[in-house]
């Protein structure tokens, strides 16, 4: 049996180190940030800001590009411009979340200012996007900042089991509460 690799110990010494600052934080974090495409927001998009509402003063929301989509996410259908996308979330979370402090930047590359910032204090995410905050924080640490607090929470599960996701209400599939509007492949 070999010793682990360095890439094993970095990654349980950041599990380590985030677990310990959430243990001695009675407070919330200044600021937390948070980033996706935001196309047809859905249940999924509201637990995630629900969540970083409830442990940020101050949330930090990218947006994807459209610049950065066509040339890194081809296969990606997204059907709402930037712009649009912005509004619509603008619109969504004073409907939803009322006085909250938030700021939304343009995310033209895959980490944005997570890999930069020394302002940012933890990164909400979902089960699904994990790894991509445990490699922000490979990033971070190779920089020689702290590595940021990650904070999961679970995938929203539409009525037939399956996660909802912006791609199933593109195609139809599911409405943004994750009711079923059509059967999928597989037939359920």
């Amino acid at each position: 049996m070999s010793a682990p690799g360095y890439q094993d110990i970095s990654e349980k010494l950041i599990i380590v180190y985030n677990i310990v600052k959430l243990l001695v934080l009675d407070k919330k974090f200044n600021l937390v940030a948070l980033g996706g495409t935001f196309d047809h927001l859905h249940l999924g998009h509201r637990s995630l800001l629900k969540k970083a509402f409830e442990v940020g003063n101050s949330v930090l929301i990218g947006i994807t590009g459209d610049s950065y989509l066509k040339k890194y996410k081809k296969k990606s259908n997204i059907t709402n411009c930037y712009e649009s996308r912005v509004l619509n979330l603008i619109n969504f979370i004073k409907k939803n979340f009322k006085n909250t402090s938030f700021s939304i930047i343009k995310l033209d590359d895959k980490y944005g200012p997570t890999v930069t910032s020394k302002e940012i204090q933890a990164l909400v995410t979902s089960t699904e996007t994990k790894q991509t905050g445990l490699r922000i924080n490979r990033i971070r640490v190779k920089n020689g900042l702290d590595p940021l607090l990650i904070i999961t929470v679970d995938l929203i599960l539409s009525c037939d089991g399956i996660p909802l996701s912006s791609t199933r209400i593109r195609s139809g599939e599911i409405n943004s509460l994750g009711k079923i509007l059509k059967k999928n492949l597989n037939g359920l």
